[in-house]
């Protein structure tokens, strides 16, 4: 009898290809999204492993300092080691050759417009000395290689997208100052370049240009003879340098340290696009399950008559998860070759911004078919498996008569108190999350609210259904007359399709909305905060993280026109509070003047009185945790200089969000106790003009005083909420792109219910024509049907969204986001536009149903 069932449901199955083709696009779409997002990172991990398998020396010596593998561009150069270490590394056996090596990421290059020429997406611009290790990973293409103090070479991906040349100049600002040299050579990489600008010079121009120290390197390359492991000639040069002196790492060490600090990044990106394409599968449950069920209720009297003849309820339910499976197969299995291609797309889409990553490394692991097909197979059959077995449930007498079965309503009842249940205890939940004092203890209040309360409203959705289409189908539909009503009647008449159909698009929408007042509330608060708070007018940093370099401040000070200017730095220390608690912490090191352009509101004592000598200020939260009064005093131990005690001046309050639970010290307290050569460039600068000073000329004179630094940026306070405002508008258009995913499935679900609904309807639809109902009102009843789903599925996700939002932000409000904004005008946008998405839906489904023959229509069964 399996072959029996097996023939059925491949046969139902071809017979209803095109009702199954939209539910296939849904699997489609959402294993395409996961195989696409494991390609697209496999590839860029196979890209890194590559660099770093080629660029790394046999063995490299670097500085102890520099243990933790990252440079220190806050200090403006890269931890160094003396020359004379590779004259003692030659020395230690198995050593073939050992040259010392140059790299500085604290530098920004820019050509003759005064352009920078640093790559646009975060990765880093590198310059460093050409040497025999790069040959590893790069070729000169044209030009020769950089032979005086005159001369550079650049990578070519920089310089194609920038249209550099031989002959060129380019101007390399170091903390040491400008670097300016011509182009005499372009070196491509053997390997792919995954964005970084690179520019090399000669080895004594480097270490005093970019070190400014003519007999130190930050690293030294060394390379083993034959037959020595890597192993081995690092235990010899430990012998020979002392092991403990310096930081050595073999090839694999040093690949495998690049590794995990790329693949942290990698993986987050990764998890993210992959909780968007399971939002996508979610919703995509939805379309499978109307799509079963409205086929099982198609299908009621041939179902029935199987019974007749004798299959049981086991046969006809293994009939339909069979037919699950053929779709779950197809759907996934197309949707592998589409999440290639999209992941193809994602790198030409990333190349356009500059990270550039080969199609010749594009990596297919086995198990990411795998997993895309047994994910994709297994959302469907679990989809399909409650009108599978209510399709087990049809009795013979089925064949005789079409009504829904008895136990419907009591399903309906029992379904209707468990959704009720579940949005009552969510919505409780959120209140706990609002109510709570802690926001750790609130953010799981909040998660557990969003899940119940989403649960509850899909669960609850055909109940809701029957009130809240009717007051919409009152405002949207009453006006087009009969024909409205008669949509109104077609969208109540199977509330837990409607309900369904709706719930697909309220998922995506609620969290639009949500993320949306989020949003406006972050935005809505820092600005309130910077209104309050900040004081000066203007603020220079860089985008980048570059640090203020000397020359840049200086300039910055003689700008006429200013009152005063103030640099704000930052330094690591251990701190020790009088109870004996000790953390690393942050401390800002601040001129005076800092207390006028920041107005912090206090706890105890005044802003300026931290600045005295051997004085400081804690936050009002650290000082209330280690009970510390005005008076006390701190052990600071400051990371490569001194341990001193310092007396607590002021105490800040943490009400605020703007520097909450910083503490202070003057600059000039943190160059008594931290050597020069470790003292960190200040981050950020403010400056304020002075009184009766025109706001547009002091503007203007401080721009071109920045304009030999085309790394920094110059902000009003205008200019600084706007960034705020794009910054966040960025993110959650990124964001939106990866929710359109789901929306589009929901769009492709209301699209496949009308379908399957107009071939319900058939005969139906014959007779209302056959009486008198136009082709063209016939359309207009199915896309005012689809408005309607539409309108309510966006009113329960927008609903549901702004209640999530509203908790987040009472949640944010602890971290000083006091302001609740509602984005009304994205809400009305997005419900306005749910309305077109509801007659785009339906556009394919009226056109066909229009196209009917109305005698075939009243004949069909």
């Amino acid at each position: 009898m399996s072959n029996t069932v097996l023939k059925t449901s491949r046969r139902n199955f071809v017979a209803h290809k095109g009702r199954m083709a939209l539910s296939a696009v849904a699997v489609l779409l959402s294993v395409a999204f996961v195989c696409g997002t494991l390609v697209f990172t496999d590839t860029m991990n196979t890209t890194f492993d590559k660099l770093f398998a080629v660029t790394n020396s046999d063995v490299t010596v670097s500085p102890k300092s520099a243990e933790s593998g990252e440079e220190t561009p806050d200090r403006g150069k890269p931890e160094m080691l003396a020359g004379s270490v590779v004259e003692q590394v030659k020395k230690a056996e198995g050593v073939k050759s050992a040259e010392g090596g140059v790299v500085s990421m604290a530098v920004t290059v820019v050509n003759a417009k005064n352009e920078n020429m640093g790559s646009t997406t975060g990765a880093p611009t590198i310059a460093g000395n050409w040497s025999d290790n790069e040959l590893k990973s790069m070729k000169i293409t044209s030009g020769q290689a950089p032979r005086g103090p005159t001369e550079v070479m650049v990578d070519a991906d920089t310089a194609k997208k920038h249209g550099l040349a031989l002959g060129d100049e380019l101007r390399t600002i170091a903390i040491t100052g400008d670097i300016r040299a011509r182009i005499t050579g372009i070196a491509a990489f053997t390997v792919t370049n995954p964005g970084a600008a690179v520019v090399y010079f000669d080895t004594a121009t480097a270490q005093k240009s970019l070190l400014g120290s003519p007999d130190s390197f930050t690293h030294v390359n060394v390379t083993a003879k034959d037959g020595v492991s890597d192993e081995q000639l690092k235990a010899n040069i430990g012998r020979a340098v002392g092991a403990d002196a310096y930081k050595l790492q073999t090839a694999k060490e040093a690949a495998d340290a690049n590794r995990k600090d790329v693949g942290a990044f990698l993986n987050v990106m990764k998890y993210v696009m992959l909780g968007f394409a399971g939002i996508a599968f979610l919703v995509g449950i939805f379309l499978i399950f109307n799509t079963f069920s409205m086929l099982v209720a198609q299908r009621t009297r041939e179902i029935g008559l199987m019974r007749a003849i004798g299959a049981d309820s086991g046969q006809v339910l293994k009939s339909v998860v069979v037919e699950a499976f053929l779709l779950g197969v197809v759907g996934s299995v197309l949707g592998v070759g589409a999440g290639v291609g999209l992941a193809v797309g994602l790198m030409a889409l990333m190349g356009q911004m500059g990270m550039h990553l080969s199609t010749d490394d594009l990596t297919v692991a086995w198990t990411t078919p795998v997993v895309g097909i047994v994910l994709g197979v297994i959302v469907t059959v679990v989809s399909a498996f409650v009108p599978a077995r209510r399709a087990g449930k049809v009795s013979p007498m089925a064949a005789l008569r079409e009504s829904g079965s008895p136990g419907d309503k009591k399903a309906g009842r029992i379904r209707a108190v468990l959704g009720l249940v579940l949005t009552g205890i969510g919505a409780a939940s959120l209140y706990l999350a609002g109510a709570a004092e802690k926001a750790s203890a609130g953010s799981l209040w909040l998660g557990l609210g969003v899940v119940l309360t989403l649960i509850g409203f899909i669960v609850i959705g055909p109940l809701l259904a029957a009130g809240v289409v009717r007051v919409l189908s009152g405002v949207v539909l009453r006006p087009f007359g009969s024909v409205g009503r008669l949509a109104e009647r077609n969208a109540l008449r199977n509330p837990r399709r409607t309900g369904a159909t709706a719930a697909a698009l309220m998922i995506g929408l609620a969290l639009v909305a949500c993320l949306s007042v989020v949003g406006s509330s972050m935005v809505a608060s820092a600005t309130e905060e910077l209104d309050k708070s900040v004081g000066a007018d203007y603020i220079v940093a860089s985008e980048s993280g570059q640090p203020v370099l000397p020359q840049a401040e200086q300039a910055l000070r003689a700008t006429a026109g200013l009152d005063h200017v103030t640099a704000y730095r930052q330094l690591e220390v251990r701190l020790t509070a009088p109870d004996g608690t000790t953390e690393e912490t942050d401390l800002g090191a601040t001129d005076p003047t800092y207390a006028k352009d920041i107005r912090r509101k206090m706890t105890v004592g005044e802003h300026a009185a931290a600045y005295g000598d051997g004085s400081m200020s804690v936050g009002s939260l650290y000082a209330t945790k280690h009970a510390i009064k005005l008076g006390d005093e701190m052990t600071v131990a400051f990371t490569g200089g001194k341990t001193v005690k310092l007396k607590v001046a002021a105490i800040t309050s943490d009400e605020g969000n703007l520097d909450k639970g910083m503490k202070y010290i003057s600059t000039e307290t943190a160059r008594a106790n931290v050597p020069a050569d470790r003292m960190p460039l200040p981050f950020m600068m403010l400056a304020t003009a002075k009184d009766g000073q025109s706001d547009a000329a002091a503007y203007k004179s401080v721009k071109a005083a920045m304009g030999e630094y085309p790394q920094y940026v110059v902000r009003n306070q205008a200019d600084y909420k706007q960034a705020l405002k794009d910054q966040v508008g960025q993110l959650l258009n990124m964001v939106y792109g990866l929710l359109g995913l789901a929306i589009i499935v929901a769009v492709l679900g209301v699209v496949n219910t009308l379908a399957l609904s107009v071939v319900e309807r058939t005969r139906e639809i014959g007779l209302m024509r056959a009486i008198g109902l136009s082709r063209r009102q016939l359309r207009r009843m199915i896309r005012l049907e689809s408005v309607v789903i539409a309108l309510f599925g966006a009113l329960l996700g927008l609903g549901l969204g702004m209640g999530w939002g509203a908790t987040a932000q009472q949640l944010l409000a602890l971290e000083g986001l006091k302001v609740l904004e509602i984005p009304w005008p994205t809400i009305i946008g997005v419900f306005a536009a749910s309305a077109f998405v509801g007659l785009f839906a339906a556009l394919v489904p009226a056109f066909r149903a229009g196209r009917m023959n109305v005698l075939n229509a009243i004949a069909s069964e």
